[in-house]
């Protein structure tokens, strides 16, 4: 009967050594196929990077990026002018409708029976100093808008 228990209980050790081991070399087997698939990748990748000049995709992606930025800079100027043109016009009518309304307020009406207004402008002398010192003030900030739109498309 001890001898019996004693062969079941290495029956029982040898099982679980057996198991031991039969795990060992599923673990292996697992490395090898891991091993495997990277040497594969490794290959597609080595042929990728011989397909795919890198410093002619840089210089193409540089290029584009300038392209890009001219065509977004330019584009919003033109539309930063048209607003500004729209916004003034819209202003000055309002203006000259109130500018009415004082004026008939104060003749008690009879602005109303005055001729129509002059349409001709006179022509305004224009002191240089001051048209091209304000040319100079608009070309440092329309450079100034263009530098920090650079530094965004940098960053």
């Amino acid at each position: 009967m001890i001898r019996s228990r004693k062969a079941v209980s290495k029956l029982y050790a040898s099982r679980a050594h057996m198991n031991s081991v039969l795990m060992g070399m599923k673990n292996q087997l697992a490395v090898l196929r891991v091993a495997g698939s990277l040497q594969k990748s490794t290959e597609v990748m080595k042929a990728m990077q011989s397909l795919v000049k890198i410093p002619e995709i840089q210089a193409t992606m540089r290029e584009l990026s300038k392209e890009m930025m001219k065509a977004g800079i330019i584009e919003e100027m033109l539309e930063d002018t048209f607003e500004s043109m729209d916004d003034q016009e819209e202003m000055e009518e309002e203006a000259e409708m109130e500018i009415d309304k004082i004026l008939f307020e104060i003749t008690a009406g009879a602005l109303g029976k005055a001729p129509s207004k002059v349409t001709d402008a006179l022509p305004e002398p224009e002191p240089l100093g001051a048209m091209a010192a304000s040319e100079d003030e608009e070309e440092e900030e329309a450079l100034e808008a263009m530098q920090s739109r650079l530094a965004t498309l940098r960053s």
